[in-house]
């Protein structure tokens, strides 16, 4: 078995396309989990959505089978043909796909490189997973090692502070056109993470008002509360757009909802200037809003190319090689986990030929006592123990080594082990390292 990675990433397509893409909210997404773990090559599945990826995780019997399997389930949610769509696709296969999960969790691939939301949508990913069942061994072990890796990069590193959230970039990005922070009237259109995000930042630099708009009451009443905000209902967002200077939007809806018509009659009788900030995905906010006199309107697409490079080289750095040293004791402790089974089975094999050799001594030789007894098994058990040594040592060793051998099968074709005794055997894909044990979720 084999982890697989195929993904759509800002990296890889324009907003416009990662928009058609998107899975929205948990439903979507679990619809996605289901149809990937339903793949005919697909043994576990999993699968990360954010506002700038989507992306499947999934343990297969298979590369090419799976590979296409899941390619076409992106494939449909976009709308696009196939040609058109499959450039925009990445795809990482075992270690690549260790490597690639280690990266997104550490935060080297988001957007705003070292963003810390990134490690609350992994474990959300690996939590569904578990939910629906579609997680087992190999993925959920995968994913806390991965959980781990951005806690550590996180700790180790100034990685989350040297690179900016993206409602930090679009507030920098805006900031000369707008009253200063102080004096600022801010509207903020949902109430999921992202919002809350956005309304933290803004209270955080002190903004004079804020205001939290969303469709359930209760839920803009939370985050309003929290943030010493004051909430109110989507049906006043005209109203709201008359009086404030910036709308930061992320709702999760599947349609525009501020559109072009709705700012140019809520402004029409202001002549101050307004920044729009969409943080959604797919967009809240129709393009033909930027285009309004005294509106600028900044999205994911002009966030993607203001936020690359922008970390820290040092601390970029500092993280890859941490991340590198995750990959390299992942796949050696998983390489030798793979042999266990081999190993385990050879000794009872052992095991066995000794013990049938034990009864057949008991049939021969009848008068021998006990005590002599006990004697000539553990002689024979020693010996058995000691030609065994060497070659189980060095298994677990040159399953280390770089090359296309597999020793663990060449040891069972050399002792001729039993393949259904070999896989009986309770495998763990990847041991706990000492000292690194959690239960749960990372």
């Amino acid at each position: 078995m084999s982890v697989l990675v195929v993904g759509i990433s800002h990296i890889s397509a324009p907003v416009d396309l990662l928009e058609q893409v998107s899975a929205a909210d948990t439903e979507a997404v679990g619809k996605l989990v289901g149809a990937a773990a339903g793949c005919s090559h697909v043994v576990e599945a999993a699968v990360i959505s954010t506002c700038n990826r989507l992306e499947i995780y999934a343990e297969v019997d298979r590369f090419h089978g799976s590979v296409e399997e899941l390619s076409t389930l992106l494939v449909e949610r976009s709308g696009q043909t196939t040609e058109s769509m499959l450039p925009h696709l990445y795809v990482h296969y075992d270690d690549g796909a260790v490597s690639h999960l280690f990266q997104v969790a550490a935060g080297l691939d988001s957007m705003a490189v070292g963003e810390g939301q990134i490690l609350g949508q992994a474990r959300e990913a690996l939590r569904l997973g578990q939910e629906l069942g579609t997680v087992g061994p190999a993925l959920n072990t995968l994913f806390q090692q991965a959980l781990r890796v951005g806690k550590r990069s996180r700790a180790e590193t100034d990685i989350d502070r040297a690179a900016p959230s993206l409602v930090d970039a679009a507030l920098r990005r805006v900031g000369s056109l707008l009253p200063p922070a102080a004096e600022r009237r801010v509207a903020v259109l949902g109430a999921g993470a992202m919002a809350g995000l956005a309304t933290a930042t803004v209270r955080r630099q002190g903004a004079a008002e804020i205001v939290v708009l969303n469709r359930t009451p209760a839920h803009a009443e939370r985050l309003a509360r929290e943030y010493d905000a004051r909430p109110a209902p989507v049906a006043d967002l005209a109203a709201e757009l008359a009086a404030c200077d910036l709308l930061l939007t992320c709702t999760g809806a599947t349609g525009a909802t501020v559109t072009a018509e709705l700012v140019a009659a809520a402004r029409r009788d202001t002549d101050g200037p307004l920044a729009v900030i969409d943080l959604g995905l797919p967009r809240d906010v129709e393009t033909a809003v930027g285009d309004l006199a005294g509106v600028t309107l900044i999205d994911l697409g002009t966030l993607a190319a203001d936020l690359h490079g922008s970390a820290a080289g040092a601390e970029v750095q500092a993280v890859r090689d941490i991340v590198a040293q995750e990959v390299t004791a992942f796949l050696a402790a998983r390489r030798q986990a793979s042999v266990t089974p081999t190993v385990v089975a050879l000794r009872s094999m052992a095991t066995a030929v000794v013990d049938a050799e034990m009864e057949r001594l008991d049939h021969r030789l009848v008068t021998l006592d006990e005590g002599a007894r006990r004697e000539v098994l553990r002689t024979l058990r020693r010996v058995a123990d000691k030609l065994l040594h060497q070659p189980t040592v060095r298994v677990r060793e040159l399953a280390n080594a770089d090359g296309a051998v597999s020793y663990a099968a060449a040891l069972a074709e050399l002792f001729s082990l039993d393949p259904d005794a070999v896989s009986a055997v309770t495998r763990p894909d990847m041991p706990e390292e000492p000292g690194r044990r959690e239960g749960g979720l990372a």
